[in-house]
């Protein structure tokens, strides 16, 4: 049996809903492990439709840092003092902005540990880079720039990623999202849209580097990730097009507290799902990284289409839909553990 590496996987990644008040200097903590001190946020409104706003501490938060939505090909702005600081384990929160901090308004938060916003320059590439990498959970945030010609970028993890995405930070340029992890071949999407990923030209990313091309003098933002057992996984499954019980099973090792869900050949929405959300089965509530709309809006089905269950080694698709489950349609996931399966020592783990 497969052990984990990462007993608590609170400690590199949790979920949070909060409800705004329009207070200034509002503090929210996470729920979970206490050391978790955030250094990638991507949070939504679940009410009201705003974009997924992305903001790390590579990039700055408060006054001084860049926000970026992946539901837009935007170039990065500023996010004043909507989104204030991070904390030890937390953050807090201004005032005057729907996305954030609406009074009676829930919102949704995914954050990643990194390295407490620690950067350091990276030589691995032949273009120089800015990196921050938690190597223990396979994640690594990294600045650049464009050349307008392909050059390779140290990322910082040590292994090869499973998935890098990137955004041009100066132009109004899709997010490119690079990856392996479903038949092995390299492929793209467009995470601001819901296209059928393609092959890419791109050499596949190395222990050491990736590679990429965009405008000349124009600086971007990485994100690259790497499965670790027993705490996070990418792959790919086959749909059944068949419900309930019978529907389509995908064996991760743990119980997910976040899973992402594209179709590979079809257009389709980058689906959300996690487990606040509801928090018991069936999970019936999501959204899509690609659209600013709200939770279960009309772009993602109703509540009886496009669910998925919760299980303590893996996640199943309970509806036969286009989106998530249809009987010959190939799926990319991305899910990440609330509770292992197997803890490091052998011990089986209760899932909750």
């Amino acid at each position: 049996m497969a052990y984990t590496t990462i007993d608590d996987p609170s400690e590199h990644f949790q979920t949070l809903v909060w409800t705004g008040d329009s207070s200034q200097d509002t503090a929210h903590s996470f729920t979970g492990n206490s050391n978790l001190q955030p250094d990638l946020f991507i949070n939504k409104s679940l009410d009201v439709d705003y974009g997924w706003n992305t903001m790390d501490t590579s990039r700055g938060i408060g006054n001084s840092g860049k926000v970026v939505r992946t539901n837009l090909g935007n170039a990065e702005f500023d996010i004043n003092d909507y989104f204030e600081t991070a904390t030890s384990n937390g953050f807090t929160v201004g005032t005057g902005d729907a996305s954030f901090n609406t009074n009676t308004y829930k919102y949704l938060l995914l954050a990643w540990k990194g390295a407490g916003g620690s950067t350091s320059s990276n030589t691995d590439g032949n273009s120089t880079t800015t990196v921050q990498a938690n190597t223990t959970a396979g994640f690594s945030i990294v600045l650049g720039s464009f050349t307008g010609s392909t050059q390779t970028y140290g990322h910082g993890l040590g292994v090869a990623p499973d998935v890098v995405f990137w955004k041009n930070r100066s132009n109004t340029n899709s997010w490119l999202w690079f990856t392996t992890a479903f038949d092995g071949t390299h492929d793209f999407g467009i995470l601001n849209q819901g296209n059928a990923f393609s092959a890419t030209s791109y050499d596949v990313p190395t222990s050491s580097v990736f590679y990429g091309n965009d405008d000349a003098s124009t600086n971007f933002v990485a994100y690259c990730f790497k499965s670790i057992q027993g705490f996070s996984q990418f792959g790919g499954y086959a749909g059944s097009g068949a419900g309930g019980t019978n529907g389509t099973f995908v064996h991760t090792g743990f119980r997910p507290a976040f899973v992402m869900i594209k179709s590979v050949s079809t257009a389709t929405n980058w689906q959300v799902y996690n487990n606040l959300r509801p928090a018991y089965n069936n999970i019936n509530k999501k959204m899509g990284f690609n659209k600013e709309n709200i939770e279960n809006g009309s772009d993602f089905g109703n509540t009886s289409q496009n669910n998925i269950d919760f299980l303590s080694n893996g996640f199943r698709c309970t509806t036969g839909n286009t989106d998530t489950n249809s009987g010959g349609e190939t799926y990319i996931y991305w899910a990440i553990a609330e509770h292992p399966f197997v803890t490091s020592g052998g011990i089986p783990t209760v899932a909750r």
